[in-house]
């Protein structure tokens, strides 16, 4: 090779190389670099968040008072934290809720959100109203909200505080109807002044005093001074005409006389008064065993032989009888496809029909049902109110239900209260003050806020009623409830109800005594003593 050939070798290799360095250079060095990477252990900073969501965030955690989260969000963390704390502490609510009420306006590195408050602090003590949130821009394009106490409430300023008052602590919620207070006005709304008087009613009692003529009591939000002295008053109410008393028909005495008569009794037991003149409630009662469940007021048991009281007004007004028509009681009676026995098959042979009515004779009361139209034992029914309704403030009644038979069979068992017939305590206590009263009343338990008839109904003729009340006065004289003589002229009926399978029975006392009227059932007795044992500790400490 001569050196000519081998200098242009050289030179082209040189060239070559400098131009793969070059593109070397190229490869390696990209004209956008690659980021760097994350330090061990590093996270990625969290992405800012828009002022409506921070706006939603700080009134969401302000009403959980969650003071702390709430602070985070404001430009003065610590220093929020700490007033909406005292706030808190100086308000003690209940419950809170804040929510934004409009979209949020900015205005540059500023923005405004308006939003409403409402401070819970017991029943139909709510103090609301609305505010507006400043927010801020921070840093790139981060927002916080402006902290001022204002913001809270517009009188609220960083040396002062709010607290609740209660004006009238201690005053009358609730009267009874010789105004004895049932319910007095507390710092968290209405309690009762003794739990052991009328205590299945406290809550109703409660409810109505702040819906209804009572209003919710004296009580004030004021604004205090770093001291905890009083600057104003910002609101609440402040008593006056608002915070009357509202008035219940319950009677105090008459009341207590239920609870420690039901509590008297170690089976679950039940008891419900009326005044037939008015027919003002004047007393419900359960014992401990019974439970919380108004079931004195609307649980529906059948009703044994307590119907027989429907079932006479049902023959005496179609005149299938009289109360001296001499019918028979035998022992067993077979009826259709039923077999009706006698309480231990007793039988009286042939006796008028209010001595039948006294010694519960369930054969003389099957036949005469079964011999009566379908519809017969209901229509007296809804005469005594068992199918009426009534919408009473504060709680929830159920009298019975009673339809027309269908079949002979069952206008025999629904003769005896047995079958389909289902009633309340509530309900006989209705019906027993009808008959004393001889007219349909509308049940009470409120002077101030009245009674709504749902389905009424008219009580039946005087002549029926009169005969009813004759035989119900022979059960206390010489019948089934004699253990009861001697209280005065009680008039009544017992009951004895199979429930079930047939392996449970119930028993049942309904009466009246002036103008008093009542029904006892103690479940699972097995026999009517019980309830009439119940009624005569009821009616002595009622006189």
């Amino acid at each position: 090779m001569s050196p000519r050939t081998k200098r242009w070798i050289l030179a082209v290799g040189c060239l070559l190389m400098v131009a793969l360095v070059a593109l070397g250079v190229v490869l390696v060095r990209p004209t956008d670099p690659l980021p760097a990477p994350a330090a061990a252990g590093s996270s990625a900073a969290p992405a800012p968040l828009p002022a409506a969501d921070v706006a939603d965030r700080f009134l969401a955690a302000l009403a959980r008072g969650a003071t702390d989260s709430a602070g985070a969000l404001t430009d003065d963390p610590a220093g929020a934290a700490r007033q909406l704390a005292a706030v808190w502490r100086g308000l003690a609510p209940a419950s809170v809720t804040a929510k934004r009420s409009g979209p949020v306006a900015p205005v540059g590195s500023t923005a405004r959100a308006p939003f409403s408050i409402s401070w819970t602090f017991g029943p139909q003590r709510v103090w609301g109203y609305d505010s507006t949130l400043p927010l801020a821009e921070v840093g790139l394009r981060d927002w916080r909200v402006h902290w001022t106490p204002a913001l809270v409430h517009p009188k609220l300023t960083a040396d002062r505080g709010l607290a609740v008052k209660a004006g009238e602590t201690g005053q009358p919620a609730v009267l009874d109807r010789d105004g004895a207070p049932l319910l007095v006005w507390q710092q968290g709304g209405a309690g009762p002044v003794d739990p052991g008087v009328a205590p299945l009613l406290i809550g109703p009692m409660t409810r109505v005093a702040g819906t209804g003529g009572g209003g919710a009591g004296g009580w004030q939000v004021v604004l205090v001074d770093a001291a905890g002295a009083e600057l104003e008053t910002v609101g609440g109410n402040a008593g006056g005409e608002a915070s009357r008393p509202v008035t219940a028909t319950l009677s105090v005495p008459i009341q207590r006389a239920a609870q420690a008569a039901v509590e008297s009794a170690a089976l679950p037991a039940r008891l419900v008064a009326i005044q037939p003149s008015t027919g003002d409630i004047l007393a419900v009662a359960q014992n401990t065993a019974a439970g919380a469940e108004p079931q004195a007021l609307n649980g529906l048991y059948p009703p044994g032989s307590m119907f027989k009281i429907a079932t006479a007004v049902a023959a005496l007004e179609a005149g299938a009888a009289t109360i001296d028509t001499v019918l028979p009681c035998p022992g067993t009676a077979a009826i259709g496809p039923r077999t009706i026995p006698n309480d231990n098959r007793f039988e009286l042979g042939d006796v008028p029909l209010r001595t039948a009515f006294a010694r519960s004779c369930n054969t003389t009361f099957a036949r005469l049902a079964a011999d009566l139209p379908d519809d017969a034992l209901s229509n007296a029914a809804t005469q005594l109110g068992l199918n009426a309704d009534f919408v009473v403030p504060g709680i929830t009644t159920e009298a019975g239900s009673v339809k027309p038979a269908g079949s002979v069979a069952q206008r025999v068992e629904n003769g005896i209260g047995q079958g389909t017939v289902q009633a309340s305590p509530f309900g006989v206590a209705l019906m027993t003050a009808t008959v004393a009263s001889g007219r349909a009343l509308t049940p009470r338990l409120w002077r101030d806020v009245e009674t709504t008839v749902s389905a009424g109904y008219r009580a039946p003729p005087r002549a029926v009623l009169d005969g009813v009340r004759t035989m119900m006065r022979a059960v206390v004289t010489g019948g089934t409830a004699r253990a009861l003589a001697g209280r005065g002229a009680v008039f009544g009926k017992t009951g004895t109800a199979q429930v079930g399978d047939g392996s449970t029975t119930h028993g049942w006392f309904t009466g009246y005594r002036g103008d008093l009227a009542f029904a006892v059932l103690v479940e699972g007795a097995e026999s009517s003593g019980a309830a009439v044992t119940v009624s005569g500790a009821f009616l002595d400490a009622a006189r």
